[in-house]
């Protein structure tokens, strides 16, 4: 569809409502499109220099405030399909303050392509909003959200939203929002700018009634490229997005994330005090967990340590990655009202090789819960140039507990400390918790320890059963080298010579 067209047209029937027929350049129908059409339209953008298309919102919309936003709601009445009585229902946000960004929506059902557009009358208004038809002129949607009985037939519990920028949350049943996804990541963690491409249009796809998946399909656009993705979203216990993602560069790509992530870790046992607060631990995820091309499980814990942190994971074909809420107890948070022991996780399942490239980390120091401050997604090795593509699909899995990840033992705690009698800031003692439900049977191999690290000295190395925490604690002390920035470590438990859990990597830094 031409753009242009399209943006001039949504702005003079804006005031019309319901559903109006998509109309491309000549007046001709436009027929369902599928994903190489998007993609075909992701291309063309990149072929051309960037404009942002966002209209700019009215002063009383800009100026909204945080409980006047809250005081506007979409009327449940007009959810898209609560007539039919579909599974999936599809309600919007509305564009005000910081959300400033506007998507254009297009319902799919067959072969037959309508636009649904803006309308007063699809919000309640409360009595702290006062604003006229002049201050809703030309504004579109800011985001959506899908609804589904995901916890019980009686309630269509909110499942995904897709809100700002490229961003997207959703969840699996019995769980609340924590960690978001991207479409894409532009220049994380490099010193220029980082870029967030938005999304422009949705084209979501009607469900049947008997439908257990919902389609939806999104062009998206930045300076530096443009792109189109694709999701196939399946409800439960675990919800999967099976997603594809295409990119187009238009200027020379020297970093790009592909599948990226987005946490919060404000403190957890590693580092608890450092932060006056009544709660043992407050954090999102505490870990990522990766699944290499050689078939290794590394587990990496976060870190907040008043530090930028940059780690680069090197692979090649990796099985999946993702960050994880490993703690499930609510007596290691004692929030009731955040809940952080419901947060998921989420585990990114490659389809295909993805070739070269590493598992970035950032750790963004932070002072509050507020901030969204860890990021995690596959660089490529190869960059694009002006002209060049790249596409990828994943699974994207929202989950709260999945044995097979790992299928092994896995790490249950870290803590670290001074080591008793002295005060060298360049040396720590490491306490590992491995869960081993019992002790070993008398006559049967004991698993050992295997602990290795670079720029340091390791000593006073013991493992042994925990009978209180029913674990296989492993425990050591650490020198950093007179000249070392950073020390790595990596340590894991085998049994006759093979690896039986997932290795610990960490990056102390002193």
């Amino acid at each position: 569809m031409n753009k242009v067209l399209k943006r001039w047209r949504t702005a003079v029937i804006v005031v019309l409502i319901g559903v109006t027929p998509c109309v491309l350049r000549g007046g001709e129908k436009e027929r369902a499109p599928d994903f190489d059409r998007i993609k075909s339209m992701a291309r063309d953008m990149a072929a051309a220099p960037y404009k942002d298309m966002r209209r700019p919102l009215s002063k009383k919309l800009r100026e909204l405030s945080y409980d006047q936003m809250r005081d506007i709601r979409y009327d449940t009445r007009e959810a898209v399909w609560r007539r039919e009585r579909l599974p999936f229902q599809m309600q919007f946000f509305h564009p005000a303050a910081v959300q400033a960004d506007q998507i254009y929506m297009h319902l799919v059902d067959g072969e037959r392509v309508e636009d649904f557009l803006f309308d007063r009358s699809l919000f309640v208004y409360g009595p702290l909003v006062n604003l006229s038809w002049m201050d809703l002129r030309g504004v579109t949607f800011s985001g959506f959200r899908i609804h589904y009985p995901l916890n019980t037939q009686e309630y269509l519990d909110e499942l995904v939203v897709f809100q700002g920028a490229s961003y997207f949350r959703a969840l699996p049943k019995g769980l609340i929002y924590g960690i978001s996804a991207r479409a894409i990541a532009v220049n994380c963690g490099v010193p220029t700018a980082e870029e967030f491409p938005r999304f422009e249009d949705f084209w979501v796809y009607r469900p049947s009634p008997e439908g257990r998946d919902i389609t939806l399909m999104g062009l998206f656009d930045g300076p530096s490229l443009s792109g189109a993705a694709a999701f196939v979203i399946v409800p439960g216990v675990e919800t999967v997005m099976r997603t594809k993602v295409a990119v187009y560069a238009r200027t020379n790509m020297t970093n790009y994330g592909i599948a990226p992530l987005s946490s919060m870790y404000w403190f957890g046992k590693n580092n608890a005090r450092r932060f006056d607060d009544f709660r043992p631990e407050v954090h999102d995820s505490d870990g990522l967990l990766i699944n290499n091309g050689n078939g290794e499980w590394l587990w990496r814990p976060l870190e907040n340590n008043g530090r930028m942190r940059l780690t680069a994971l090197a692979d090649e074909n990796p099985k999946g990655f993702g960050l994880i809420q490993r703690e499930r107890s609510f007596a290691c948070y004692q929030d009731l009202e955040c809940n952080y022991h419901r947060r998921p996780s989420v585990w990114i399942r490659p389809v295909g090789n993805w070739g070269k490239g590493a598992v970035r980390l950032m750790e963004i120091p932070t002072d509050s819960e507020f901030h969204d401050n860890i990021v995690a997604f596959w660089e490529p090795e190869a960059m694009l140039q002006p002209g060049q593509s790249a596409e990828y699909a994943y699974d994207i899995v929202w989950y709260n507990e999945n044995d097979s990840l790992p299928p092994r033992t896995r790490l249950i705690s870290m803590r670290s400390g001074a080591i008793p009698g002295t005060s060298d800031p360049r040396a720590r003692k490491f306490v590992l918790e491995f869960a081993w439900p019992a002790p070993v049977p008398e006559g049967e191999a004991k698993p050992e320890a295997s602990v290795s690290l670079s720029n340091g000295h390791l000593s006073a190395m013991s493992d042994e059963y925990n009978a209180y925490n029913r674990t296989w604690r492993v425990a050591f002390d650490v020198r950093a080298a007179a000249s070392a920035e950073g020390v790595e470590l990596r340590a894991e438990l085998r049994k006759n010579g093979t690896a039986c859990s997932e290795t610990w990597t960490y990056l102390w830094t002193p």
